[in-house]
């Protein structure tokens, strides 16, 4: 929740500006629903895409405040974010409500980017795996397993590292994402090769390359750097450099 319209056109321009576009990574931003509409302006001609931070899993109806999956493909949108800890820790959405979106964004013709992870307090537990499989396995279902390509995308976002300028060592990121890649086998081997699994989690400029040196890290899902253009082009190199996804 950040930004108002000259911030959306000022960071769009500074992105489009800075020679992206050829680069293998593909560059998505998530800006507020009220931003939407500026930064599909100023990047419909270019290889931006843009995505919504939210979607209500009912196409339409008497649900105030919300909004369908319909309405961001109205907008431009072919992405949305899914069960970000945000969501899950301070508005309480369950796993339960998290597959109806996802079925929403699909049926929809969105890619939802569905975010698990786990709490500091669960991680001091020994929790992590549980927590990861109960979350991932209300969704992993929802895989096309007839497709090429996974239809969904998977980003792992610590809730522990996230604003709080820690960050999850490259290795314990890639002991995840091993994990994770593991539980998507046991639905398609072909598929889960083919998954994006993204990390999330205090991503930043002097910390990208080590994260995508890593061999199950497909991209980053960032966060307060996202609002310096600087520095999230700097995240966006690095993954050109290290041959990743986006």
């Amino acid at each position: 929740m950040n930004g108002l319209s000259g911030d959306a056109v000022h960071l769009t321009q500074a992105i489009l500006h800075a020679g992206l576009e050829p680069m293998r990574p593909e560059v998505v931003i998530f800006p507020p629903f009220t931003l939407l509409h500026a930064v599909s302006q100023e990047a419909k001609s270019s290889a931006l895409r843009w995505g919504g931070q939210n979607l209500f899993w009912e196409a339409s109806g008497a649900y105030t405040g919300e909004i369908s999956g319909a309405m961001l493909r109205d907008m431009g949108c072919r992405y949305v974010l899914i069960g970000h800890s945000e969501r899950r820790q301070i508005f309480a959405e369950s796993d339960a409500q998290i597959v109806q979106k996802v079925k929403a964004a699909l049926l929809s013709g969105l890619i939802p980017v569905v975010c698990v992870g786990e709490t500091e307090a669960e991680r001091a537990q020994g929790l992590t795996d549980a927590v990861l499989r109960r979350q991932l396995e209300a969704v992993l279902p929802l895989l096309n397993l007839e497709a090429s390509q996974p239809n969904l995308i998977i980003a792992y976002e610590p809730v522990w590292a996230i604003g709080t300028g820690l960050s999850a060592s490259p290795e314990q990121a890639q002991a995840v994402h091993v994990f994770i890649r593991e539980l998507a086998a046991a639905y398609s081997a072909q598929l889960a090769r083919r998954l994006l699994l993204l990390y999330g989690g205090s991503v930043k400029g002097n910390n990208a390359a080590a994260l995508f040196d890593q061999a199950d890290i497909d991209g980053a899902l960032v966060g307060g750097a996202s609002l310096q253009a600087g520095e999230f082009i700097q995240i966006c190199r690095a993954a050109e450099s290290a041959g990743r996804g986006g």
